[in-house]
């Protein structure tokens, strides 16, 4: 694939997690470390300086790491993803769904979402 049709680093699947972590509001590098299931501060570090290149987070005079527009629009695409991974993993672990951990603590709902986590006939994400 020529160089200039790639998807910047950035938004492919490795760095998600850390844009994905953002979807509530900014948050700090060692928070955000933390929910990145306390990955290593250089790979961090290598994560937040490819979502700042590609301009999908920023930082605020505080510090902390926030979504951009154009990061809140990458949010809105990996909606749909995020519930099919959800139903993948309560198909493949059905006794999983009744388990509570942090990651399922974090979750938000989805506006436009039916009680299974599927979006209504006519929702836009």
């Amino acid at each position: 694939m020529p160089a200039s049709t790639r998807p910047p680093a950035a938004l492919t699947a490795r760095p998600a997690s850390s844009l994905w972590e953002l979807r509530a509001g900014p948050l700090g590098f060692r928070p955000l470390q933390k929910r990145c299931d306390d990955m290593s501060s250089s790979v961090m570090r290598q994560r937040l300086t490819e979502l700042l290149d590609a301009q999908v987070i920023h930082q605020l005079p505080d510090s902390r790491y926030e979504l951009t527009p154009l990061g809140q629009e990458a949010r809105h695409a990996l909606n749909p993803l995020a519930r099919w991974a959800e139903h993948w993993a309560a198909m493949i672990d059905p006794q999983g769904a009744d388990h509570t951990d942090d990651q399922s603590a974090s979750r938000v709902s989805h506006p436009g979402a039916v009680g299974d986590g599927t979006p209504e006939r006519g929702s836009a994400d």
